[in-house]
């Protein structure tokens, strides 16, 4: 079976715009990294999913804010993904995207848009909001997302944009998980420079993993590498933040990280797969 990015950004030149290069925060990323990107149509998006062999996408109706205006500089709407998911043969999937500035009517249009059957589980980008990932205005979302029994991927680590990145610290992390037991996390972007600390709560708690988007596999700590490997089989899965890097590369990659066929395998598509309940 081919691979599953559990975070893809949307990849249209209207998305890649919107996303990349019209919020100045994340303009400037870009450009001191000196990262470029195309936009894609669908079709031509499947083409090169089929390219690297990669089955499922999962695309937030993303939301951040900025933390010296407090406005949304993200704001991508559960219709474009929805639009795209229709035009992608049952391989695009849905992220809801939490704003907690919205409360209980963001929460309403959670659940109407997991029950729609686009949306596999809920998105998190806390670090514009001035608060952190534990914070009680999270859980009305995060009790939904249990009740519903569909995952929470939720941004940990430092953030690359000039906002606090102590708000996604990965020991907020922990906070939630004693509150939720029935909640599924996927810390994403490996928490680092907290790698240990993320990887500590994918051991301690059942119902929490880790996830390698924006991380290129010959980077990811090698402390990471070996928990995937051995007592974390399962608990770790790959993703891009597409744009930020390319299948083909970021796959070919994996190939030189020494992973056992079974741990490649639950890393590469089978964790996401079995977490998100994909076909």
């Amino acid at each position: 079976m081919g691979a599953v990015d559990y975070w893809c950004n949307i990849f249209t030149e209207d998305g890649i715009k919107r996303t990349f290069e019209g919020p100045a925060e994340v303009a400037d990323v870009v450009k001191w990294w000196g990262l470029k990107f195309t936009g894609r149509t669908t079709s031509e998006f499947l083409e090169y999913m089929d390219d690297a062999n990669v089955d499922h996408v999962l695309i937030p109706s993303a939301k951040m804010a900025s933390y010296q205006t407090r406005q949304l500089i993200w704001d991508i709407t559960e219709d474009d993904v929805c639009e795209l998911a229709r035009e992608g043969s049952g391989r695009i999937h849905g992220l809801f995207g939490i704003n907690p500035w919205e409360g209980m009517s963001g929460v309403r249009r959670l659940q109407e848009s997991v029950a729609d059957g686009v949306f596999v589980g809920a998105h998190l980008h806390t670090y514009g909001f001035g608060i952190p990932v534990n914070d009680r205005k999270y859980y009305p979302f995060y009790a939904k997302c249990a009740e519903l029994g569909v995952p929470v991927v939720m941004q940990v680590g430092h953030s690359a944009e000039r906002m606090p990145s102590e708000m996604g610290r990965p020991l907020h992390v922990d906070d939630i998980a004693l509150d939720f037991p029935e909640l599924t996390i996927v810390g994403a972007h490996t928490g680092w420079p907290w790698v240990e600390e993320m990887i500590a709560l994918a051991w301690k708690h059942r119902n929490v993993y880790v996830g390698t988007s924006a991380h290129h596999p010959k980077y990811l700590d090698r402390s990471l590498v070996a928990f995937a490997n051995s007592r974390g089989k399962g608990k770790v899965m790959w993703g891009t933040d597409y744009p930020v890097m390319d299948y083909r590369d970021a796959l070919t990659a994996i190939d030189g990280l020494g992973l056992k066929d079974d741990a490649k395998a639950l890393f590469v598509g089978d964790a996401a797969r079995s977490v998100f309940k994909l076909a």
